[in-house]
């Protein structure tokens, strides 16, 4: 397997740095654990910010600072159990064995365990998907899809960034042709109509931190109805 396609210098550093949200950042480590070049490079990134924080004057802490963070860990009354914590940044270790033939990666694993008994959500003709992190429309998502081989998703934009990690098969844009592993990044300069261009059903992940921009009448309608 050849990655072709990279996230840019400034995504990797803002991954690096801690800066992308929970979606964007799984898209991110989702990549890495496919492709040893990035995952240098975010290291590289990580041992600068490291030494730049070596290079930081210490702040004394002020005379309430244990007894403020001592509060952070109490329930407020009344309130019920405490929400699972989130992982803002998915760890990016090698890639594992998957049902459905597929080698998922590790971050994924924390979202999804089983493909084969996930419920996958008709989006339409030969496309499914499956909502790994269940938020408003469009912000801050991740998804996966399964796209039937020859099928054409309806043309979009973006409001905000979009990251796609391919894990089988493969599709073609107005971008070029991605393949497993290859990440496309797009943001709002950016129109596109992907099409699963192989003999195998295309699944990748999908990350979005702003609602999509459909053209067609009948996709705008229904994208709010799918966290489009």
């Amino acid at each position: 397997m050849t990655v072709k396609h990279h996230p840019s210098e400034a995504l990797l550093i803002a991954y690096a740095a801690g800066h992308l949200g929970e979606g964007l950042s799984l898209l991110v480590a989702t990549h890495l654990t496919l492709c040893p070049h990035c995952r240098a490079a975010v290291a590289e990134a990580e041992a600068v910010g490291g030494a730049m924080m070596d290079t930081v004057a210490p702040v004394a802490m002020g005379a309430d600072a244990l007894s403020v963070l001592g509060r952070l860990d109490r329930p407020e009354a009344g309130a019920g159990a405490p929400p699972p914590v989130t992982r803002r940044r998915p760890a990016s270790s090698p890639a594992r064995a998957a049902p459905q033939g597929i080698a998922l990666p590790a971050p994924l694993r924390g979202y999804v365990q089983d493909l084969s008994a996930a419920r996958w959500q008709w989006v339409s003709p030969g496309v499914r998907q499956l909502d790994l992190m269940h938020r408003p429309k469009g912000r801050d998502t991740a998804k996966l899809l399964r796209i039937a081989p020859g099928r054409v998703l309806p043309e979009h934009g973006h409001t905000g960034l979009e990251l796609t990690v391919v894990l089988q098969g493969s599709f073609t844009d107005e971008q070029g042709r991605f393949t497993r592993g290859d990440l496309a990044e797009l943001d709002s300069d950016v129109n596109h109509q992907p099409i699963a261009d192989s003999g195998e059903e295309c699944i990748c992940i999908i990350g979005t931190e702003a609602p999509l921009r459909f053209s067609g009448l009948v996709p705008r309608m229904v994208a709010p109805m799918l966290g489009f």
